[in-house]
């Protein structure tokens, strides 16, 4: 039975009926409407949206709890809010479409009631979609994330978000009698909430969409209450505007979003602050330079370890090395080389590994040789042969050798001389390093290593 079938009964006093109970008490309309009808169909629309999205970008969040949550938070945001949108706008049309709008105005119920009766099943289900899919997520991430925890705060204002997304929808539905209306304000939508995220000043932050990620940053403890204050309070205004007997009851979650939005485009970037632990770092002081990785990663410290075994097992004994390896934001200090960057997500590191363990070596004896090069140390030829001959010998490179030998190749084709003169110098260099001794590579390694961070070439040792 409708709701408008149930609503016309009781209003004459007849109690509804139903085929297999005969006369019975009747079922509230809210009750039929979550059961059955278009509200499941949103909810599933949205969860597949979200999953699907998400899933495609695994690499990118799984592993961090901050990159899950973020990701999370832009997806449901960009896609979960234009087509929360439309679902409200299409199931706000309905009686329009059936030709039962005016048996639904003669009903029992006022118009608020009558309105909330319908939108609240669509965005209830529109709700637990998202809950679903980021119970998923954070199950995804729990057996990669080694760090930190979830935030509750920032899902529930996310959950907020589409549930104001589908109320406002829902009054566009009732007041715009044309078919395309839904789709058109997904894309609306889509756009009104995407184009800020490429602004920049405090009025870009009044779009959800344009919050930064979360791995190495949190949201103040206010800013998930000012975001749903700011979007649901537009749509309770727009809901009383339009349903509400007492019209002027709008005003008062209007004046709350608006006060919500003038603290948040005040605020701007300072409604996020730095991870507590994005300044700290986990250590492995065994070996030299030592290895430290950011405190958000620690499970990272022996995979990186790993990798960066041959580059410490060549230098054990040499002098004026860095002290360590350091992993966060900012330049290194005097006695430090920077670590390779881990981060963003999907690229060094995906699901708690490194994807090239030889490319993140190689960058790592980058940052050692030469590890603060100025124009005269680059343009020095011999200095710079040096240099590369370091890296190379400490962290030897499969791409690197095969590009050289490419180039090699191309030389001799294009009788090159003065290319095949500067790789066949390369290599001798290489060669002259490779055999020393290990006492006689030690102590040379040594004095320049005394010159790493030197911008005068003649202070780098021949070689």
């Amino acid at each position: 039975m409708s709701i408008l079938e149930t609503e016309t009964q009781t209003r004459n006093g007849t109690p509804p009926t139903g085929p297999a109970y005969g006369t019975r008490t009747a079922t509230h309309p809210l009750r039929s409407e979550l059961r059955r009808g278009f509200a499941p169909w949103a909810g599933l629309a949205v969860a597949a949206t979200l999953a699907i999205t998400m899933a495609g970008k695994a690499p990118q969040w799984q592993g961090s709890w901050g990159d899950t949550q973020g990701m999370l938070h832009v997806t449901s945001s960009l896609l979960g809010g234009p087509l929360a949108a439309a679902a409200g706008c299409w199931h706000g049309g309905r009686e329009r479409r059936r030709r039962t709008d005016e048996l639904r105005a003669t009903a029992a119920r006022g118009p608020l009631a009558q309105f909330l009766t319908a939108s609240l099943p669509v965005a209830a289900w529109i709700a637990a979609a998202y809950a679903v899919v980021a119970v998923g997520a954070s199950a995804a991430t729990w057996a990669y994330a080694s760090a930190s925890r979830p935030l509750l705060s920032p899902a529930l204002a996310d959950a907020a978000f589409l549930v104001a997304m589908t109320l406002l929808g829902h009054v566009v539905g009732r007041l715009v009698a044309w078919r395309p209306a839904a789709p058109t304000l997904a894309v609306g939508g889509y756009l009104a909430l995407g184009v800020p995220t490429y602004a920049t000043g405090g009025l870009s932050h009044l779009s959800p969409a344009s919050a930064p990620t979360m791995g190495d940053v949190v949201p103040v403890w206010w800013q998930p209450l000012a975001e749903s204050v700011w979007v649901g309070g537009l749509a309770a205004a727009a809901v009383l505007a339009y349903a509400a007997s007492r019209k002027y009851t709008a005003l008062v979650p209007l004046t709350a979003a608006a006060v919500a939005a003038v603290l948040i485009t005040q605020t701007g970037d300072r409604m996020w602050r730095d991870h507590p632990l994005a300044q700290q770092q986990v250590c492995d002081t065994s070996v030299r330079p030592q290895i430290c990785v950011n405190a958000l990663y620690p499970a990272m410290l022996p995979e990186v370890k790993t990798a960066l075994s041959g580059l410490t097992d060549r230098l054990e004994g040499v002098e004026n090395l860095p002290v360590r390896f350091e992993d966060r934001a900012g330049e290194p200090k005097q006695d430090e080389a920077q670590l390779p960057m881990l981060t963003p997500m999907g690229q060094s590191m995906v699901r708690g590994g490194l994807t090239d363990p030889e490319q993140f070596a190689s960058e790592a004896a980058d940052s050692l040789a030469g590890k603060d090069p100025c124009d005269a140390r680059v343009e020095d030829e011999r200095a710079s042969r040096v240099d590369s001959t370091v890296t190379e010998w400490l962290s030897p490179s499969r791409a690197r050798a095969e590009i050289e030998r490419h180039n090699l190749r191309s030389a001799q084709g294009n009788g090159d001389d003065k290319m095949q003169a500067g790789i066949r110098a390369d290599q001798a260099a290489r060669a002259r390093l490779a055999a020393m001794d290990t006492d006689e590579r030690r102590a040379w390694l040594s004095r320049y290593f005394a010159t790493a961070d030197s911008c005068d070439p003649k202070q780098v040792p021949a070689l």
